[in-house]
């Protein structure tokens, strides 16, 4: 017989066998993955209330951070409320950038901030949409996987999230073994229609594991109105009011503000939720995200989870102190004082978009902190740039490198073309990412080669010479986004090149999102005006890595894949590290050995700590 309240630990086992997996015999639906050790993985649940937009992916995956560096094995996961099961067909000017996980995974760009600060490589498991909730529910239903029973968003919507959760748990841990805190995070806030689901299911889940399974965490904002000069928590006490009737305690309440919250507002807050005062923290803006793990560790918000969580005698005090030094030394060099600085042009078509290009702003800011450099990023809109007044435009700007990014679609070509052609004969460092790469590739062809009418198919099917389009293997796959090359692969680099030195290796891997090639017939023109393509696919003629010889540019290199999606802090991406490299010696005038030395231009230019 099933007892009334929150089962306590030693029921627990009884309890869960009691969910029947087909749900014939009652009515709690909560199917329990095989293998899943109960009471063996913890839940930490964001999320959000007042506004959408603060945060709690950098929040959630800072203090995941802080229970990974204690030796605990982490992993988060994102559950997003819209119907689109993945997010490759979200236009960059609402949702910011497609961040593609190494499985081909098309995810929210917070991912790519769990990636980061965590320093994991994450799956399509860590990221859920109601999209795929909803089709993998209703797959099971035709299949007859329900035995007859009306299919219903609670147990059944709410059971296939919860079992989500715990295969999670699962798959998330390290050396085989079940995870120590999987970090959940609801996107949106707390109230939108989308989100109700999830957030049932997670009070579920907090029910069925048992007390100091799950620590709820809810993340608001105190507004300061200018007119009045002080902050105002009233819409904070509000949303939180919105979560506790969903039957949801919260027991830490992180505050975001522009400044540091009064005691006024943090006690206002504690009495309005019930969580005591060394639970409300101030979440306040701060210069880089990467400051915030610290923060948060002197605010002893990582001491209140073990403790709420019972987790401190999984603690590995050695890991800690050993990451805490990694990472310090990071934030010191982040933070102090630099020695060049430098000005790159990042010249995309979503520029008035800065979440458009966030890995990229990323992968720069970690690249600069490794050689000391302060980097000022002009964000240029291609669209305003036109192949006879480019220039001049671009020689206002003052640039010492430039960056080309990906992207799709006609709008803005013209522009990155005349963009690739400066930065070619004016000898301005240059890095081409995806779309870049290949109007490298067609610039090269018209101006160099000759092909006047060089292109790519993709914005002129009929051109003469079509030096970039789709191969015939990928043409006879059908439906959107079904020829695209999406994940990690595997790029072999040329022996002796500039790019083998800029990686130190032979073999990379990398994570592509495109759809055009180099047309392999135009491949010996293109070699004999001197392009080098030194990054290749190890089995197929797919180019891959491009650059120009030191006779013909200082640094002029070009990945058909996207480098910025695998840079982290303490790993700094090559590519970007060679060219802020390339860029202090653009400014300072300082010249590279022949050859030029990719070695030589991160080593010797770097008076970096880290």
């Amino acid at each position: 017989m099933l007892q009334s309240g929150m089962p306590t630990h030693d029921k627990n086992e009884t309890f869960l066998s009691q969910f029947g997996k087909s749900g014939e015999t009652t009515e709690f639906f909560s199917p329990v993955p095989d293998n899943y050790q109960h009471g063996k993985t913890k839940f930490v649940v964001v999320l959000g209330t007042v506004m959408s937009g603060l945060g709690k992916g950098i929040f959630s995956s800072s203090l995941a951070k802080l229970l990974q560096d204690k030796g605990l094995s982490v992993t988060p996961v994102k559950l997003e409320g819209y119907l689109n099961i993945d997010s490759g067909t979200l236009n960059p000017f609402r949702h910011g950038e497609v961040f593609v996980l190494d499985d081909g995974t098309e995810t929210d760009m917070d991912l790519g901030t769990y990636e980061r600060i965590l320093d994991q490589n994450l799956s399509r498991a860590n990221f859920t949409t109601a999209g795929q909730i909803y089709t993998e529910i209703l797959t099971r239903e035709r299949a007859g996987g329900y035995l007859g029973r009306d299919v219903q968003m609670i147990p059944h919507v709410t059971g296939e999230v919860k079992r989500r959760l715990r295969q999670l748990a699962i798959e998330g841990g390290q050396n085989g073994k079940q995870a120590d805190v999987v970090f959940v995070e609801v996107g949106g806030t707390v109230g939108d229609y989308e989100n109700g689901f999830y957030i049932e299911a997670l009070r579920e889940l907090a029910y069925e594991e048992g007390p100091e399974s799950t620590c709820f965490v809810a993340l608001t904002y105190i507004v300061e109105p200018a007119i009045l000069g002080e902050q105002k928590s009233k819409p904070a006490q509000l949303g939180i009011k919105r979560l506790m009737e969903t039957g949801i305690q919260p027991h830490i309440i992180a505050c975001r503000a522009e400044l540091p919250i009064t005691d006024t507002v943090a006690q206002k807050i504690s009495m309005f939720s019930n969580v005591t005062p060394q639970r409300v923290f101030s979440m306040h803006d701060r210069d880089s995200i990467y400051t915030i793990p610290d923060a948060m560790r002197s605010e002893k918000i990582d001491r209140e989870i073990l403790s709420i969580l019972k987790l401190h005698d999984r603690v590995d005090a050695v890991a800690e102190d050993k990451a805490r030094v990694g990472w310090r030394n990071y934030i010191d060099a982040l933070t102090g004082k630099r020695n060049h600085t430098i000005s790159i042009g990042i010249l995309g078509k979503y520029t008035s978009i800065r979440d458009a290009y966030a890995s990229i702003d990323k992968a720069i800011e970690h690249a600069s902190t490794h050689l000391s450099a302060d980097v000022q990023i002009k964000w240029i809109d291609v669209t305003d740039l036109k192949k006879d007044t480019a220039g001049s435009k671009l020689e206002a700007a003052n640039l010492d490198a430039v960056i080309v990014p990906g992207g799709f679609g006609e709008r803005g070509i013209e522009g990155k073309l005349a963009a690739v052609k400066w930065a070619r004969e004016h000898g301005i460092p240059f890095l081409g990412i995806c779309l870049g790469f290949q109007m490298a590739v067609v610039e090269f062809a018209q101006t160099v080669v000759g092909l006047e009418d060089a292109n790519s198919t993709e914005f002129d099917v009929n051109c003469k010479h079509p030096v970039i389009a789709e191969l015939p293997d990928q043409k006879e796959i059908e439906g959107l986004g079904g020829t695209m090359r999406l994940g990690g692969q595997d790029v072999a680099l040329t022996e002796g090149s500039f790019a083998e030195q800029l990686f130190n290796a032979a073999h990379v891997r990398e994570r592509f999102r495109h759809r055009y090639e180099v047309e392999p017939k135009y491949i010996e023109k293109l070699t004999k005006a001197g392009l080098i393509f030194s990054g290749h696919h190890p089995e197929h003629q797919i180019m891959q890595v491009l650059e120009l010889p030191s006779s013909m540019h200082p640094y002029f290199v070009a990945g058909q894949f996207h480098p910025e999606l695998t840079s982290r802090p303490l790993n700094p991406q090559p590519m970007f590290m060679g060219l802020v490299a390339a860029a202090i010696a653009h400014r300072t005038g300082e010249k590279t050995p022949d050859g030029v030395d990719a070695r030589w231009l991160c080593s010797n230019i770097s008076t970096s700590t880290v």
